[in-house]
């Protein structure tokens, strides 16, 4: 193996290298990194506390309104969004508490479905079709996307908003072509320029979404 490449595989995994290692100075180090992502999460998300709070408790109220007459939570994303999509179905639907069960989907688990449209139609398309299939007016649409700009996500908010659904978008960076969109009834852009940041924060926003739902219904007991 060349040094250049020895080097290159050393300074991304230290515990690959095989030059000598200061092991106390690799250990300091990961421990420094680890507690500056640790701070920047935290603040990220204190900063959300007054960018979205308030509008988090409008939003769920909208939430509460739609499961009170009958609505499903359709949730979607790509890549890591997708599994991010699935916890947000899972949360609503079997919540780990003893809170009220919702009735949710995430529209990224069914493979063969997904796998047919993107090669009969377009991968573009993978979203739109299935809101167009299941969803009905009064249905809340969630769609998750660091950039803001997945085409797949933004068509199931156009489709959705023509079914007259309620849209809600979590977005990072400064919230891409969501924040332009006319399809997106509730935004929620997490501005970090870090997508790990982001979808940590975004994980934040949607518990706390899931958090107030339940609040707004428990207040109909």
């Amino acid at each position: 193996m060349s040094a250049g490449v020895e080097g290159a595989i050393g300074s991304l995994y230290p515990f690959l290298d095989t030059r000598p290692t200061d092991v106390d100075a690799v250990l300091a180090a990961v421990a420094r990194s680890t507690a500056e992502k640790a701070a920047e999460i935290v603040a990220l998300r204190d900063s959300l506390v007054a960018e979205h709070g308030q509008r988090l408790v409008d939003c769920a109220g909208r939430c509460a309104d739609a499961f009170r007459a009958g609505g499903t939570l359709f949730a979607l994303g790509n890549g890591g969004s997708s599994t991010d999509a699935q916890d947000l179905a899972q949360l609503f639907l079997h919540p780990p508490t003893a809170a009220r069960p919702l009735p949710a989907i995430s529209l990224t688990h069914d493979v063969a479905l997904i796998t047919a449209l993107s090669n009969d139609v377009g991968f573009e398309v993978v979203f739109a079709r299935q809101v167009a299939a299941f969803g009905r007016a009064g249905d809340i649409v969630v769609g998750l996307s660091t950039s803001g700009g997945s085409t797949n996500v933004l068509r199931a908010f156009e489709e959705a908003a023509r079914r007259g659904m309620l849209t809600i978008g979590i977005a990072g960076y400064d919230g891409g072509r969501m924040a332009e969109s006319e399809f997106v009834d509730h935004l929620f852009v997490v501005p970090s320029p870090s997508v790990h940041r982001v979808q940590e924060a975004q994980t934040t926003v949607y518990h706390v979404l899931w958090e107030l739902t339940q609040q707004a219904l428990a207040d109909d007991r």
